[in-house]
Formats: structure tokens, C-alpha cells, sequence
């Protein structure tokens, strides 16, 4: 019964409360117009999975997680390295990186992956990696920075958490080694304990020791832009900025 109702539910708690009611009367339709077809299956209550926001009139992304992975992994795999280190992106990122080449993920929530041959995945945390200075060729760490010290995710609570994360990712970046980052820009806010938003400038002067090769963004506006200023974003609410640096 738990099962069920967590299934019923879930709906309900991804979204407001009278918008899922809403979308429960269509579905309860279908339920029993399915029921009248010609060959249709016995539907059982304990059975059903209620998906009731997947009507649209287009297929739409509209993430930022879908255009960072799309611009990292395209340019991971023009750089050709034979070795990526990645701190606490997505999985799914994660996976596709092993089929380009040896990836090394670091976590505090270490991936439990073991049938990807060419992924080690390492438990460590973002403020302090396993790697020495200057060591790290071909590195990335994709929405995870604004989280960090916002305790979100288990971490130490730490006003500080994003500025010292990006410390420790520039002193493991190698001389000539990329560094693919990206988070929330525009204007700052703190969201706790969800994520902080940083203006682009901010994250300049957080990797003050290294050199922007290119700045690419998905703003307020659902446009993704390759290869301009950073200064565009600054009047954002909530864009995700995308950063190439270079040592």
C-alpha cells in the first residue's frame, strides 16, 4: 500500500498541489477509456505509474544540464585526452565521457559503476582531491561548485564553499591542461541550502591564476550561446554559465 501511494503521490509533490488534481482527472479518463479497448491489458492499482506532466505539444530540453553536457563533451572529445578527471557532474555525463576515453570521477558519493571498464570512480571531496599540484590535464566539474558548503549533499556547511572550490580545481589544473566549468550566473543570490548564483565576474576573479579560453551560455531566455562575452549574462536570473579556462 506505501508503494502505491508513494507512486499517486509523487505527482502531487513535484508540482502544486490543484495542477496535479488537474492532470489526475485526464488520467483517470484514460484509465478507464483503456480499459474498453479492444485487447487491453488488466490494469491493476498496485501496477499503475501516474506520469501526468508528459503531454506537450513539442519536445523541449530546456535544461541547462543538457547543453553543458553537449558543450563539454564536444570539446573533451576534440581535445582528445587520453585521461579526464571529473568532480561530481552528472552521471549520465559521466558514461558517455568512458566511451571517449579513461575517466577518473571524484565524489563525495563515490559512483557505484563497475560494468564501465574505463571509469574509476574515487571517493573524495572537491576541496580537497586526490591529485597533486599542477598534475591534471583534461578536468571538469559541471553545476556542482554553487552547491558546495550549502551541506545540500552531506558537504561541510561553508559561506566560502564555491570560491574555495574553485581553488582546489586550479591548483590540481596541469600547465596547458583544460578546466570545464560551469554553474548558475547572473545576478548573485544565495538559494540555500539549494545552490548560490554567482555573476560571471565573480567567477573571473575566483580563477584569477588562470586564463578564459571561452565563455558559452543558456540564459533567462532559453538561448544557447557559444562564444561570447561574459558580461552578456551578468543581468541574468538564473543562466548557466559555461567556462573553458586554460593554465
Amino acid at each position: 500500500m506505501k508503494k502505491i501511494l508513494k507512486r499517486w503521490t509523487r505527482p502531487l509533490i513535484k508540482s502544486n498541489i490543484l495542477s496535479g488534481l488537474k492532470q489526475y482527472k485526464w488520467f483517470i479518463g484514460d484509465w478507464r477509456k483503456y480499459k474498453t479497448l479492444d485487447g487491453a491489458e488488466q490494469l491493476c492499482l498496485k501496477d499503475s505509474y501516474p506520469c501526468l506532466f508528459d503531454k506537450c505539444d513539442n519536445f523541449s530540453p530546456g535544461s541547462h544540464y543538457f547543453y553543458q553536457d553537449v558543450w563539454a563533451f564536444a570539446r573533451i572529445y576534440n581535445s582528445k585526452a587520453p585521461l579526464h578527471v571529473d568532480v561530481g557532474s552528472k552521471a549520465e555525463f559521466i558514461s558517455f565521457l568512458t566511451a571517449i576515453t579513461n575517466v577518473e570521477f571524484i565524489d563525495i558519493r563515490p559512483l557505484d559503476a563497475p560494468y564501465l571498464k574505463n571509469l574509476k570512480s574515487i571517493a573524495g571531496s572537491i576541496l580537497q582531491m586526490p591529485y597533486s599540484d599542477n598534475s591534471v590535464k583534461s578536468l571538469s566539474c559541471l553545476h556542482v561548485a554553487e552547491h558546495i558548503g550549502l551541506g545540500r549533499y552531506g558537504d561541510p556547511l561553508d559561506p566560502k564553499g564555491t570560491m574555495k572550490a574553485a581553488r582546489e580545481l586550479a591548483r590540481v589544473l596541469a600547465p596547458g591542461g583544460n578546466l570545464y566549468f560551469s554553474l548558475p550566473v547572473g545576478k548573485p543570490k544565495m538559494c540555500f541550502n539549494a545552490h548560490r548564483i554567482h555573476s560571471p565576474q565573480q567567477i573571473l576573479e575566483y580563477f584569477a591564476d588562470l586564463k578564459l579560453v571561452e565563455f558559452s551560455v543558456y540564459n533567462d531566455q532559453k538561448q544557447f550561446i557559444e562564444n561570447t562575452d561574459p558580461a552578456t549574462a551578468a543581468n541574468n536570473k538564473f543562466a548557466c554559465g559555461m567556462f573553458l579556462f586554460t593554465k
